[in-house]
């Protein structure tokens, strides 16, 4: 039997369904006004020919394109063809920054027929211990007065204050010091958020010389030898031009110039930090090892210097001034930028279509400093998109000493693609200034990520060599490496990138000999 209820309830439901009845009516009169504005506002305005020609439907236009990037990403794309990491690669990195089993089962999802594909060639009878032996420590800077010996091949690649949050910065600084690995500070200069973790550092030096300069803009000895003074900073790096944007400046928008980071490049806080498109001081490349000398007798520190390669033949004429100045002279190592890189904000026309990729610029350079018997003495770090270990080990194999990754640290860190790095609203904290987004973003945790992702990353390079039949991953060589071709054939990459010959080259080149630092 239904129980009776009381009469006050039934007159208090039925003023509440009145008021909603009056609430429904009222919410749809607004929406149909609203919907009549928009309706006129979009017959009359000339800016948009779609909204124009199909007022209200047309809107729906702009909803689906922001929407696109999504589905496309999570829902329609296979696993290999997304842009400019596919999920196959991003999920390799999300697992291995997690410390999680990176097995796969029944088969590559890779095309390994497509040609440019990398095959290793495995031996016939590899070692039959499980595990290689650590890689073969590296001294870059024999010349001079504190030379950084290190065993780590992969490493962060440059990223500045500013372009990533604090939290970022500082995960990725305790990440490297766990992994054994140094952290590239960008061109940003140096925040406390670097030094935090105890890892080791590279200066780099931008354009506008944020850090290092004075008053006036000009490259500052004082700050050089506050900065060298610190342990922590191992090397200096001379950002002549970057993967994203050759031929133009860094680029800093506004809204993520806060005071802090204003503080540090000693800039004003809230406009665009927008850096020359090369150093002022440095028109030649006289005048590049000259500021090399400069810069490394006052820090007596290695110092190198990191750009896209657009064409070859200055780095015939800067071997033979070398060798005319003395090997002494060289920069200490090369950083080779990729025309592919790109962690923040870059013009499309740049990003797309300026610079050599380092499939063709990374050997050439090997093959230059080899032909004139610099190799040795200059060390060569390769940079742009090596996020996974086959590319990784192919850098090596082609003549790398080391391996820079930034946005492979960024997937570790959290990073979702959401191709937001310019906008301050990345939303797992990487790449903004927001407080409530940066939340999300716990240094603790994401620095064991950092440091998993880097070792696990060597620990796999080292799997290929090992399959290669070799003690350690520093002793791939071309040799060990094809390319695929049409039709299912491929080539040894000793082939694809033959040695240079020494007799082709201007002068004669004569091999480097390490001698006693004082």
């Amino acid at each position: 039997m239904l129980p009776i209820l009381p009469e006050n309830f039934s007159r208090w439901l039925s003023a509440v369904l009145e008021i909603m009845a009056a609430l429904f009516i009222f919410a749809l009169v607004m929406l149909l006004l609203t919907a009549a504005v928009m309706y006129v506002v979009d017959r009359m305005q000339t800016q948009h020919a779609v909204r124009r020609n199909y007022p209200l439907i047309g809107r729906f236009r702009y909803l689906f394109e922001t929407l696109g990037e999504f589905f496309r990403q999570y829902f329609f794309a296979m696993d290999r063809e997304e842009l400019p990491f596919n999920r196959a690669q991003r999920s390799w990195v999300y697992r291995a920054a997690k410390n999680l089993d990176n097995t796969v089962a029944f088969g590559s999802t890779e095309d390994l027929h497509k040609p440019g594909s990398i095959i290793f060639v495995s031996s016939l009878f590899p070692p039959l211990e499980q595990e290689t032996c650590p890689p073969e420590p590296v001294t870059v800077g024999p010349f001079c007065r504190q030379p950084y010996t290190t065993r780590a091949i992969f490493n962060i690649s440059a990223m500045s204050y500013g372009a990533l949050s604090k939290p970022a910065a500082r995960a990725l600084s305790r990440g490297a010091a766990k992994a054994g690995c140094w952290l590239n500070t960008g061109e940003g200069g140096l925040a406390p958020a670097h030094l935090e973790g105890g890892c080791d550092l590279v200066f780099q030096i931008g354009t506008a010389k944020y850090g290092v300069r004075d008053a006036d803009g000009r490259l500052s000895d004082a700050r050089l030898r506050e900065l060298a003074a610190l342990e922590q900073v191992r090397m200096f790096e001379i950002k002549l031009s970057q993967g994203a944007k050759p031929g133009k400046g860094g680029i800093l928008p506004a809204i993520k110039v806060t005071p802090e980071i204003a503080a540090i490049r000693g800039i004003p806080a809230g406009q665009d930090s927008l850096s020359p498109n090369r150093h002022l001081d440095i028109d030649s490349l006289e005048d590049l090892l000259d500021r090399i000398a400069q810069i490394r007798e006052v820090t007596g520190k290695p110092v190198g210097f990191k750009t896209v390669i657009g064409s070859l033949d200055w780095l015939d004429e800067l071997c033979a001034l070398v060798r005319r100045r003395g090997v002494e002279s060289a920069p200490d190592f090369i950083t080779v930028d990729s025309a592919e890189g790109g962690s923040g904000a870059a013009p499309m026309p740049l990003m797309d279509g300026v610079g050599m990729l380092l499939t063709d610029s990374l050997p050439a350079v090997v093959n230059r400093l080899t032909a004139w018997g610099l190799r040795e003495r200059v060390k060569v770090i390769a940079s742009g998109k090596l996020i996974n270990p086959r590319t990784a080990a192919w850098a090596l194999a082609v003549g790398a000493d080391f391996v820079n990754s930034a946005r492979g640290f960024m997937f570790a860190l959290g990073c979702i693609q959401a191709m937001q790095c310019n906008k301050n609203t990345c939303p797992t904290g990487v790449t903004t200034h927001d407080p409530r987004l940066q939340r999300g973003l716990v240094p603790e945790d994401k620095a064991e990520r950092v440091a998993h992702f880097a070792l696990n990353m060597e620990k796999e390079i080292a799997m290929i060599s090992h399959s290669c039949g070799l003690a350690q991953p520093r002793a791939l060589r071309r040799k060990h490496a094809r390319l695929m071709q049409d039709y299912g054939r491929s080539i040894a990459l000793d082939e694809v990138y033959p040695p240079p010959e020494p007799e082709s080259m201007i002068g004669s080149p004569r091999p480097f000999r390490r001698r006693a630092v004082r």
